[in-house]
């Protein structure tokens, strides 16, 4: 006999103006397992967790918990039913304690702080944790932030918890210890929903997978039989051989040097050069100095001492508008807080920073229109038109708009931190293309990221930072996943000495 499932979704269907998000989908979520949900940015995957969780009412079906009908489908509702969601972007409450932040909605009119405290207490514990329940929640790692969350979702006795992107801003070691509680949850009986871009994590921790395409369930099942290429051939449609493309560009004369760049306490003493149509990688463990680096370079921050030489010749980089007026533009880590204005549209986005292209006493609004659009074709932005808001386009599209606003300055060095995180497969690769793209045309690119088979297969060299130091440069058969490892941890270890 085939045993009820915690929670059941039949005959779901959601639209909004212009899209059909849903299409009559069925899935079932078994307790005590991991269903892992997979898909291309705009697949659905969004729309489905807000209908599961009560944000979204569907316009069709139902949802299904412990055997009944959900009769009333708001957050608090499915909340109070034992439904819980850790989002990709935890947005604690950082200046209040860890207690606080795990009752934060739930208190009486009068808090019983010693008993919250103590409750806390007991609820870290269980999981096997230390910390202590009065420490503020900005001393906090991100990682640590996400098992707060998890505690918090279990203090409301959850039966299903759903993960979002849980591992996109951590380091592997952080990440192997959240499988460990994933794993734990399930030995309790808890449901695990997990969302990933990472196809790695399906068969490290998954039970069953669902494939999402196009708003329609296209895949679900077990492990069975499934491969990393099966996966993203469901997810895309097609098959894809190359994960990464071709890139036959043979870097040149050196474009961008540093000469012992330091700014105290942060990082030090840094030496890099970037050539022409070269893509630079630039590896480490979160928290390792990386961003901050090329901060300074961008003249976000300050740096105390050193060199930044452009084409030969030394450049004194204050703030953003000399790096930009050199040349020199940065792709940010956090594209819709700091690469996006989310409520404006696409084609406002692109002309931000290019605004004094289109001045004459008032914007020149034809002019304006016409470079959006080209860089919309340009990139192949997805977008039903160019006045649609930033916000509510895909991650994969969003990436594109904050390069395209940049590519109007022409730039001779862009920076691109984080460059395909949070976003799927079909999408890195168009982002990679553009990337090789770029270099083909005589840019050149440092490209910042955390994940090392990325690394492997876009870049020409690649300098591991460690602790805010350069521990090494890697390049052709040296470039290694061993190598790199070793070198990103080599800062950290000299200090412990």
């Amino acid at each position: 006999m085939e045993a009820i499932p915690i929670l059941e979704l039949k005959h779901i269907s959601k639209s909004f103006p212009g899209v059909k998000a849903l299409k009559n989908l069925d899935l079932k979520i078994e307790s005590g397992k991991v269903h892992i949900l997979v898909g291309e940015n705009g697949a659905g995957k969004s729309t489905l967790i807000k209908i599961i969780n009560g944000m979204y009412t569907p316009d069709e079906g139902e949802v299904i918990f412990q055997g009944k009908k959900v009769l009333h489908h708001t957050p608090a509702d499915m909340m109070d039913l034992g439904v819980a969601t850790i989002h990709q972007e935890l947005s604690p409450v950082l200046d209040m304690s860890i207690a606080e932040n795990i009752f934060l909605g739930r208190e009486k009119t009068l808090i019983k702080w010693k008993t919250m405290y103590q409750e806390a207490d007991r609820l870290i514990r269980s999981l096997g944790f230390s910390y202590n329940p009065r420490e503020k929640m900005r001393k906090l790692s991100v990682s640590d932030m996400q098992i707060i969350e998890m505690v918090k979702a279990l203090s409301k006795n959850a039966k299903v918890i759903i993960m979002d992107e849980p591992t996109s801003s951590i380091t592997d070691r952080d990440a192997a210890v959240l499988f460990d509680q994933i794993r734990k949850l399930k030995e309790k009986g808890i449901a695990v929903i997990y969302i990933t871009h990472k196809m790695d994590e399906i068969f490290q921790i998954g039970d069953t997978v669902s494939v999402l395409r196009d708003g329609e369930l296209v895949h679900t099942g077990g492990l069975a039989g499934l491969t990393k290429d099966k996966v993203i051939s469901l997810m895309v449609g097609r098959d894809m051989k190359e994960i990464y493309p071709e890139n036959p560009t043979k870097p040149g004369e050196p474009v961008l040097e540093l000469k012992g760049l330091t700014r105290a306490g942060v990082f030090q003493n840094i030496h890099l050069t970037l050539r022409r149509g070269e893509i630079l990688g630039i590896a480490g463990l979160i928290g390792a100095g990386r961003t901050e680096i090329f901060r300074a370079v961008f003249g976000l921050d300050k740096y105390d001492s050193g060199e930044i030489c452009l084409e030969g010749e030394t450049v004194q980089i204050r703030s953003v508008y000399d790096a930009v007026r050199r040349g020199i533009m940065m792709i940010p880590e956090d594209r819709k807080g700091e690469g996006l204005v989310l409520c404006r549209s696409v084609a406002e986005n692109i002309s931000l920073p290019n605004l004094d292209k289109y001045k004459a006493g008032v914007i020149n609004d034809r002019l304006e229109h016409k470079n959006a659009d080209a860089m919309i074709k340009k990139l192949s932005i997805k977008t039903p038109s160019e006045g649609t808001p930033a916000g509510a386009l895909s991650g994969g599209n969003q990436q594109k708009i904050v390069i395209s606003k940049w590519l109007l300055h022409s730039p001779k060095v862009l920076i691109m931190d984080e460059p395909t995180r949070g976003i799927d497969v079909g999408a890195k690769y168009e982002i990679y293309k553009i990337m090789c793209e770029l270099v083909q045309s005589g840019m050149s690119v440092i490209m910042i990221s955390s994940e090392m088979p990325e690394l492997l297969g876009m870049c020409s060299r690649i300098a591991v930072i460690s602790n805010g130091k350069k521990t090494g440069e890697l390049e052709g058969a040296e470039m290694t996943q061993e190598k790199i490892m070793a070198l990103a941890v080599k800062g950290f270890e000299n200090e412990q000495e």
